[in-house]
C-alpha cells in the first residue's frame, strides 16, 4: 500500500509539473504577443514555420512546396510492443486529471467553477488510487487492438482534419490559395496489432480475422455517427442537375431493401433537400456495413447482403464527391470546404478499414511451409537446398500456374498457422491489409517464398512483401540481397517500380551495440537506395524504431532530419510503439503536434537534405564501429560472468512475467541473451538506471579515435557539421544525464552474489570513462543525477 501510494503521488506530481510548464509557456507566449492558439512558440517541426523557412530561407517557390507536399506520404504504424506498463483504465483517469488541472489554469474561472473542478479533481484522484495498477491477466491481441483503436476515437479521428486545415492555412500564408486535395495521402495509419505473429503464438489466423473485422466495424460506426451532423448542415436546396437527378431517383426508391432501417427517416426528407437524400442513402449503407461486420465477427455469417454495404472506398467517396461538386457548381464552395471536406479527408485517410493491418512473420516459418510442400511433392527438402537452388525453383514456380498442393498436404501446427494466415488474407477485403513483413530476412528466397505462398493460398490482390533487415550481418548483406531481387525479371515486373524495405533498430542494437547499429543502419539505407535508383525502383524505407534510445528512439523530427540524403524522398513509414502511442496521441494537442512534426520533418528532409559525410568521417566511423562491436560482444556474448550478472542485477526475469503484452519476452523459451527480445533487454537495464545497451562500446570507439593524430578534432568537426553524428551523440548525452551508476551499485549490493561485485565495478568504471570521453567530443557538461 505504501509503495502504491508513492507511485500514485509521483504520477500526480508529474502531471501537475507538465501542466505547469505548459501554462508558463502560454503566459510567456502571451506576453510576447504570439502563438496563443498552440500555447507553444514555433519549433523546427511547426508546419507554418517550416513552409516559411522553405520559401524565405532556402529559396524554394511556394509551388515547389505545394507540389512536394502533394506527393508526400507518412505512414504511422501502431504496434502493441509491451512497453506500455500502465493500464488503459489509469491512463484515462490521468487524462481526466490533466483536463481538470488545465481548466484550473484558465483565466476568468469563477470561484464556484473552481470548487466544482476541484471536486471533480479529487474524485478522479481517488478513482485512480482505488484502481489496480497491475494487470492480473495478459492482454489478448484483440485487447491490444481495441486499446490501439481507442486513440482513433479519442484524438486521431478529429485530429487529422484539424491538422489538414492547418496545412491549408500554412499554404495560404506562403501564397498558395488552393487547398490540399482531399485525397492526398499526407498522413496514413497502419497497425501490427493482431498481425505481428513473429514469436507470438497467441496471434493466430482467427485473431487476424477478428481484428480486421473489428477495425472495419469501428470505422463504419464512426462514419455513421458523423452523418447526422453532416446531414443537418447540408440543408441547402440549390444543386446541380447531376445531383438533382440522383436525389430524385433515390427518393423514389426510398423503400429499397437496405433502407428498411430508416423508412420513417426517409418519409421526413423533403425532395427540396437533395443533399440530405444523397447522404441519407450513404448513412443507410454505413449502418449495413457496420452491422454486417458485427454479425460476421460474432457468428461467422451475416443476413445482410454484401451488395447493400460498402466494400470499396471508391463507392463510399463517390456520393460525397457528387455533393462537393454540386455545392461548388452552385457557388457554395465555402460550404463545401467545411464539414463535408473534413469528412472526405477522413474517408480518404482511414478508408473502410480504419487502419491497414500489416502481417509480420519470421522467415524460418515460411521455410518450414515451403519445405513441407517440396517434401510432399517428392523433390527434396527445400530447407537443405542452397540459396541459388531455392531461387531457381521459386522463380520457375512463380512463372507457372500449376497448383503445388491440395488438402492432403501434411502440415505441422506451425505450417498450418502460416498457410491459415494466407487464407485469411485471401478471404478478407484487400484494403484491410498493408505490408507483409518478413523478420530475420537474409536472402532473396525469403521474399520469393512469401510471393509463392500468397499465390498458392488464393490471395487475388497480393500484399506487398517487405524484407526486414535487423542484425548486423543482415544489414551488411542487404545491398546484395536487393541487387539479386531486382535482377529477377519476374520480381521486377511484380513490384511495378515500387519496393519497401524495413530496417530494425532494436535487434540490431542488441546484436552489436548502439553505435555500430546506428552506423550500419545509415550505410545500409544509402546502399539500398543506390541499388534501387540503378534499377529504376522507388524505395520506401520502413523504420522499426522503439521509444527508448537503445531501440532507436528519440525526438522524431531529429531522427528524420538525420537520415542519409535521398532516403526519405517524401515517403516514410515508421513504427509508433507501446508507450509512445500514448505520448504521441493521448491528447488532442499531442496528436496535432505529432502529425505536424512528422509532416514538417519529412518535407524538410526532401527539400533541404542533410549533408553527406566526408570520406574521412566515414573511414573514422567505420573503424569506431568495428572497435565498438568488438567491445560490446566481448562483454555481452563472450564474458562468462555476464549472463548471471545480468539476471541477478536487473529485473529481467520479473519483467518477463508481467502481464503487459500478449507476446512472450523471448523468441525461444530456453534461449539466452541472443533469444531475449530487445524490449526486456533494454528495460531491464533502464530499471537500474544503468542503460548499458545504449553506451556500451562507445568508450572503446572514442578511445580508438582519440588515439589517432587529430582524432578528437575530427570527432568535434563531425559533431558540429554532420546531423547524423550530432543526433547520435546528443541522445547518448541525454541517456547519461538520466543514468545513475550509484543506483546500479545499490542493486549489486542487494541482489548480486559477492563474487560478481568486481564485474559490476568494472562495468561502472567503463560507464564513467565513456561519459568523460563523450564530454570531450561535445564540449558540454552533464549534470549529475539527483
Amino acid at each position: 500500500m505504501v509503495s502504491s501510494s508513492l507511485s500514485h503521488m509521483l504520477n500526480l506530481a508529474n502531471l501537475a509539473e507538465e501542466i505547469q510548464m505548459v501554462y508558463q509557456k502560454k503566459m510567456e507566449t502571451s506576453r510576447r504577443g504570439g502563438f496563443a492558439d498552440e500555447a507553444l512558440a514555433p519549433t523546427e517541426s511547426d508546419i507554418d514555420e517550416t513552409f516559411q523557412r522553405m520559401v524565405g530561407g532556402l529559396g524554394k517557390t511556394p509551388q515547389e512546396v505545394f507540389d512536394a507536399l502533394r506527393a508526400q506520404t507518412t505512414d504511422l504504424v501502431f504496434t502493441a510492443h509491451p512497453t506500455q506498463s500502465i493500464r488503459r483504465s489509469l491512463l484515462e483517469k490521468h487524462a481526466s486529471i490533466r483536463t481538470c488541472l488545465t481548466q484550473l489554469c484558465v483565466e476568468g474561472v469563477s470561484e464556484n467553477e473552481k470548487q466544482e473542478i476541484d471536486e471533480a479533481l479529487q474524485r478522479e484522484i481517488l478513482a485512480a488510487f482505488r484502481t489496480d495498477e497491475i494487470r492480473r491477466t495478459p492482454p489478448t491481441p484483440q485487447d491490444e487492438m481495441r486499446a490501439g483503436m481507442s486513440y482513433f476515437h479519442d484524438t486521431i479521428w478529429n485530429g487529422v482534419p484539424k491538422f489538414l486545415r492547418r496545412v491549408d492555412t500554412a499554404l495560404r500564408n506562403i501564397g498558395i490559395e488552393e487547398r490540399l486535395p482531399y485525397d492526398v495521402p499526407l498522413i496514413q495509419f497502419s497497425s501490427w496489432m493482431g498481425g505481428d505473429r513473429d514469436g507470438n503464438p497467441r496471434v493466430t489466423p482467427e485473431v487476424t480475422r477478428d481484428v480486421c473485422l473489428l477495425a472495419r466495424m469501428m470505422a463504419a460506426n464512426m462514419y455513421f455517427s458523423k452523418m447526422g451532423s453532416l446531414m443537418f448542415e447540408l440543408s441547402m436546396w440549390r444543386c446541380n442537375d447531376e445531383l438533382r437527378a440522383r436525389a430524385d431517383e433515390l427518393h423514389r426508391l426510398s423503400s429499397r431493401k437496405y433502407a428498411k432501417y430508416y423508412i420513417e427517416f426517409w418519409k421526413q426528407i423533403s425532395p427540396r433537400e437533395p443533399y440530405r437524400i444523397i447522404l441519407g442513402d450513404v448513412r443507410d449503407k454505413l449502418y449495413n456495413t457496420c452491422e454486417r461486420a458485427r454479425e460476421i465477427l460474432s457468428s461467422g455469417e451475416s443476413s445482410i447482403p454484401e451488395e447493400d454495404t460498402y466494400t470499396r472506398v471508391e463507392e463510399f467517396l463517390e456520393p460525397l464527391e457528387l455533393c462537393y461538386r454540386s455545392l461548388c457548381d452552385c457557388g457554395d464552395k465555402l460550404i463545401a470546404d467545411g464539414s463535408l471536406l473534413d469528412f472526405m479527408r477522413q474517408v480518404s485517410t482511414f478508408g473502410l478499414c480504419l487502419l491497414k493491418l500489416d502481417i509480420r512473420q519470421e522467415s524460418d516459418r515460411h521455410i518450414d511451409a515451403v519445405d513441407a510442400i517440396t517434401t510432399h511433392l517428392g523433390i527434396g527438402s527445400y530447407r537443405d537446398w542452397p540459396e541459388e537452388q531455392r531461387q531457381d525453383w521459386l522463380v520457375n514456380e512463380l512463372r507457372g500456374n500449376r497448383p503445388l498442393f491440395g488438402p492432403d498436404l501434411p502440415q505441422s501446427d506451425e505450417v498450418a498457422d502460416v498457410l491459415g494466415t494466407f487464407r485469411v488474407i485471401a478471404e478478407l477485403p484487400a484494403d484491410s491489409f498493408g505490408a507483409y513483413v518478413i523478420s530475420m530476412a537474409t536472402a532473396p528466397s525469403d521474399v520469393l517464398a512469401v510471393e509463392l505462398l500468397q499465390r498458392e493460398c488464393g490471395v487475388k490482390t497480393p500484399m506487398r512483401v517487405v524484407p526486414l533487415f535487423e542484425k548486423l550481418a543482415d544489414l551488411q548483406q542487404a545491398r546484395a540481397t536487393m541487387e539479386l531481387l531486382f535482377s529477377i525479371d519476374w520480381y521486377k515486373e511484380r513490384i511495378d517500380g515500387k519496393q519497401e524495405i524495413m530496417i530494425g533498430y532494436s535487434d540490431s542494437g542488441k546484436d552489436a551495440g548502439r553505435l555500430s547499429a546506428a552506423w550500419y543502419l545509415y550505410k545500409a539505407q544509402e546502399e539500398i537506395v543506390d541499388v534501387a535508383e540503378r534499377h529504376g525502383v522507388k524505395l520506401t524505407i520502413f523504420h522499426g524504431r522503439g521509444g527508448t534510445v537503445g531501440r532507436g528512439g528519440g525526438p522524431s523530427h531529429l531522427a528524420i532530419l538525420s537520415q542519409p540524403p535521398n532516403t526519405v524522398n517524401g515517403s516514410l513509414r515508421v513504427t509508433v510503439q507501446g508507450e509512445v502511442i500514448e505520448k504521441s496521441f493521448g491528447e488532442d494537442n499531442l496528436c496535432f503536434r505529432t502529425l505536424q512534426r512528422f509532416t514538417a520533418a519529412t518535407l524538410e528532409h526532401g527539400m533541404n537534405p542533410p549533408v553527406s559525410p566526408k570520406p574521412e568521417w566515414r573511414a573514422l566511423l567505420d573503424d569506431m564501429a568495428t572497435v565498438a562491436t568488438e567491445e560490446y560482444r566481448a562483454i555481452v556474448f563472450q564474458e562468462p560472468r555476464f549472463v548471471e550478472y545480468f539476471r541477478c542485477a536487473t529485473p529481467e526475469t520479473e519483467y518477463g512475467r508481467m502481464n503487459i503484452g500478449s507476446r512472450p519476452s523471448k523468441r525461444k523459451p530456453g534461449g539466452g541473451i541472443e533469444s531475449l527480445r530487445a524490449i526486456p533487454w533494454i528495460f531491464a537495464w533502464t530499471q537500474t538506471r544503468f542503460h548499458l545497451p545504449v553506451w556500451l562500446g562507445f568508450g572503446a570507439a572514442f578511445r580508438h579515435a582519440m588515439d589517432r593524430p587529430g582524432g578528437l578534432a575530427t570527432l568535434r568537426e563531425m559533431y558540429d557539421e554532420w546531423p547524423f553524428f550530432r543526433v547520435t551523440i546528443d541522445l547518448l548525452e541525454m541517456v547519461f544525464a538520466k543514468g545513475d551508476p550509484g543506483i546500479a551499485a545499490l542493486y549489486d549490493k542487494l541482489l548480486v552474489p559477492e563474487d560478481l561485485w568486481p564485474f559490476g565495478e568494472q562495468l561502472r568504471a567503463n560507464y564513467a570513462e565513456t561519459q568523460s570521453l563523450l564530454l570531450k567530443v561535445s564540449e558540454l557538461s552533464i549534470p549529475s543525477a539527483a
